[in-house]
């Protein structure tokens, strides 16, 4: 009965659907909302065809090496990979160039995902983490694909929200083939949702990967701009973070007065809001897609403003802030990729989202949670203070990463007997 409500009021929701997914005036979007975007190439079809699904840029990173697991091992296999945001969209372009297709994500509306499957004829759905749109499930059943839920986490703070959704929720995850969940705690939320026991798997988390502690290459731009200097790096900012940051860095100026800072915001879209922020602060500042190697040493202040650069910035990081943190709401954006960086980290007190590794980093003291612009500014001259114990700490970092590593080859294993199925599928 409540997929039944749940389909009809899409009747009414879709133009408002369409404009808050930024198709209401882009042709090309709303066919892909649409579920039209796909086009079956010529020839004969592979046996094995994946839809990967991710929400946006985070997700895509714990998609990418499963999927080239994937195509390592199944090479003439067809994936179509696809995101809820433009933004994912891009760096599935890049992070997953071996896939056939890099689509907008169709609604899950009934008859968008209708010819979208129909196209595609999916053999092996991939859903990533808590994107549990029920059409998405039930409709792939139905046309036959085996279906599995990949670096599968349900935040308690979702869980709150879904729990009375419960029986639509049971409905949907029955349609799984596999649930492979991060931790213990995503498992037994899954269950808790009315996912069969049988199903569920806790293969821990797979953007903690081997090749996501290699070092990635650096523009030299930003490699002037950060070269000879401590460096605070505020990553992945959401509204309001970032006039916290810029009051914090204005306060450790006083003491270490050659520090530099580099704004990362999570929305590119919000580049003109924090430009006005540090006008209004009367903070010089430098665009990142428009530096020039000349530029960097009379300024103090990096804008990341383009796509793809913040991971490699970490690895020349002094202390990182981790944003989406600060305000509840959001959960707390990845805190991989400064550990991997050999990085401590401040974050805000609302990280349920990356509870796992949040708590090891304060465990280990590798993490401190802040508050406020003035908590920020004490912890980050704990460690610019003492550069033997920023040192220490960093290195704590790294090795609570390394020490999660694994989820991939895991994930991987369970998956193999379902891809065989899937390929044995026509």
């Amino acid at each position: 009965m409540l997929r039944k409500i749940y389909n009809a009021l899409w009747y009414p929701a879709l133009p408002f659907a369409l404009a808050l997914s930024g198709a209401a005036g882009d042709a090309q979007s709303r066919r892909a909302r649409l579920g039209r975007a796909y086009n079956v190439n010529g020839g004969t079809p592979s046996a094995l065809r994946v839809w990967a699904h991710a929400a946006s840029v985070g997700e895509v990173g714990a998609l990418r090496p499963l999927v080239t697991g994937i195509l390592g091992e199944r090479p003439g296999a067809t994936v179509v990979v696809t995101t809820m945001t433009a933004a994912g969209l891009e760096a599935a372009r890049r992070a997953i160039p071996g896939a056939d297709a890099h689509l907008l994500a169709p609604l899950d509306w009934r008859y968008a995902l209708g010819p979208f499957l129909a196209a595609l004829r999916p053999t092996l759905v991939l859903i990533t983490e808590t994107e549990l749109w029920p059409n998405y499930f039930v409709e792939s059943h139905l046309c036959g694909a085996r279906i599995a839920v990949v670096n599968g986490r349900i935040s308690p703070r979702a869980f709150r929200r879904y729990r009375f959704l419960r029986p639509l929720l049971r409905e949907m995850l029955a349609c799984a083939d596999l649930i492979l969940a991060q931790t213990d705690g995503d498992a037994q939320r899954f269950l808790a949702l009315g996912a069969p026991p049988e199903h569920v798997v806790v293969t821990g988390n797979t953007k903690l990967d081997p090749e996501s502690l290699i070092p990635p290459p650096m523009r030299p731009q930003l490699s002037a701009f950060a070269a000879g200097r401590a460096l605070l790096v505020a990553g992945s900012t959401a509204p309001d973070e970032e006039q916290i940051v810029i009051d914090a860095y204005c306060e450790l100026r006083r003491r270490f007065v050659d520090l530099a800072l580099a704004l990362a915001p999570r929305h590119l879209e919000r580049v003109p809001e924090i430009k006005r922020i540090l006008y209004g602060g009367r903070l010089d500042y430098l665009s990142a897609s428009a530096i020039g190697t000349g530029d960097c040493r009379n300024t103090s202040v990096l804008l990341l403003d383009t796509m793809g650069e913040l991971r490699a910035l970490y690895t020349r990081a002094s202390v990182a802030f981790v944003g989406g943190s600060i305000t509840p709401g959001r959960g707390g954006q990845s805190l991989i990729e400064p550990a991997a960086a050999a990085v401590p980290m401040i974050f805000g007190p609302f990280h349920d989202s990356q509870a796992a590794i949040a708590a090891a980093l304060l465990e280990t003291g590798a993490g401190v949670v802040v508050r406020d612009a003035a908590e920020l500014a004490h912890a980050a001259t704990a460690w610019l203070g003492n550069e033997a114990e920023r040192i220490a700490a960093g290195r704590r970092a790294r090795t609570v990463v390394e020490r999660m590593t694994g989820g991939v080859a895991a994930t991987l294993t369970h998956l193999r007997p379902l891809i065989g199925e899937a390929q044995g599928l026509t």
